[in-house]
């Protein structure tokens, strides 16, 4: 045992989180699961908490996997993955799958062999932040022009989310809020920020207009949005706010906890194990439940802070804060789609929902951060190695 922990590097903070949420995460998705496996299945729950182990174990694996990798090389890898992602973006795009109700759902590729679904836009975004982080810290210390920097930094940011958007418009408007936060903290020039902001709101209304006049071409997709939108900013319920209405009634429940896998809206809400899962954590464990994730992810986002500030270099610095703030941000809209103060998203809580390609990512991601904290501590070892005082490395660390 003590040698298997010997193999693990890193921030141990951010290697207890992750475990604490995966384990927490085990019951309420156990329980969440009844109703896709009594609706829409064969009413075998366990089958799908087996499924939710394997996605989290797959994860760890993937985890320990890539904080073993040296950060540097994260460089060279981002500039080859971004045509490999842009590829599978548009092979997911031409899909045009729909679902029974007509809707666009072309969201997810089908990893062949396996028969295991991939949703493509989610890799996109962590692969889409290394490069962004890459660049940033590549002209940080220079005076560019805002033409030079439009084909090697906003070029594939463009293509990126203009492939995400048709589908998923929450996760493009993440990934640009994303990337303009780590422009921001990388140095780029604010006035240039301005002109990309403001080019990215004309794109949106210019695709708006496009799916309006072209309906058949993103079927409900624009109307989805804007019903979304208007529906929380009238407060009036309707039926699209059937979801929100049974999160809202479970999270009053939950004043009372009803108990670990006694939850009642979980048979009502479509969701329940993904997207909503907050909502029955607050009525099966109570405000306990909720805050124990507030804490954690508050925890989690001061140990991305402190890993970025302790990085070897710019480019460590802003590959934690590239990958690790979507993370939590996505938390915290997640939460606050559970309780009525955000439209409905479709994200999902990381390490707590069901659903694979959202566990890996956000693991991946997690990995990518455990790496820079890694070379933090090797440096350190090295340190002492060559005679420094051991007391002043400790309280550095701390």
């Amino acid at each position: 045992m003590q040698n298997i922990f010997s193999q693990i590097k890193g921030d141990r903070a951010i290697w207890a989180i992750a475990t604490l949420l995966a384990i927490f995460s085990f019951l309420p998705v156990y329980s969440a699961a009844s109703n896709l496996a009594y609706v829409g299945g064969t009413g075998n729950t366990f089958s799908f908490f087996v499924k939710h182990f394997m996605h989290l174990s797959l994860g760890f694996a993937i985890m320990y996997a890539v904080h073993k990798i040296p950060y540097r090389y994260f460089k060279g890898l981002s500039m080859v993955l971004i045509p490999v992602v842009l590829v599978l973006l548009l092979i997911t795009i031409l899909q045009g799958s729909t679902n029974a109700q007509g809707t666009n759902t072309s969201r997810w590729i089908q990893i062949p062999i396996v028969n295991m679904s991939f949703q493509t836009s989610t890799f996109a975004a962590v692969v889409l932040m290394v490069y962004v982080a890459r660049y940033l810290s590549k002209i940080r210390e220079k005076s560019v022009s805002f033409k030079e920097t439009i084909l090697p930094l906003w070029g594939p940011v463009f293509f990126v989310l203009i492939l995400i958007l048709p589908a998923n418009f929450s996760t493009t408007a993440i990934i640009f809020t994303m990337v303009m936060m780590l422009a921001f903290i990388g140095g780029y020039p604010i006035k240039y920020l301005l002109v990309i902001i403001g080019s990215g709101l004309l794109a949106l209304v210019l695709f708006i207009l496009v799916a309006k006049a072209f309906p058949d071409a993103m079927p409900n997709r624009v109307d989805t949005w804007m019903s979304r939108i208007e529906n929380f900013a009238n407060g009036e319920d309707t039926e699209e706010d059937y979801q929100i209405e049974k999160a809202k009634i479970a999270i009053a429940t939950g004043l009372k906890p009803l108990g670990p896998g006694k939850s009642v809206q979980k048979n009502f809400l479509p969701q329940s194990s993904s997207d909503f899962i907050f909502a029955i954590i607050i009525e099966e464990y109570g405000l306990f439940g909720g805050i124990f994730l507030l804490i954690m992810y508050s925890w989690l986002l001061l140990r991305i802070v402190v890993v970025s500030q302790k990085a070897d270099t710019v480019f460590g610095m802003l590959l934690v804060l590239g990958v690790g703030l979507p993370i939590v941000f996505q938390a915290l809209i997640n939460m606050a789609v559970a309780v009525e103060l955000f439209p409905v998203t479709g994200q999902t809580l990381p390490l707590i929902s069901s659903g694979g390609t959202s566990i890996w990512m956000t693991c991946m991601a997690i990995g990518i951060i455990l790496s820079v904290s890694a070379k933090r501590q090797e440096i350190k070892e090295n340190e002492v190695l060559e005679g420094d005082n051991p007391l002043d490395i400790l309280s550095e660390t701390i």
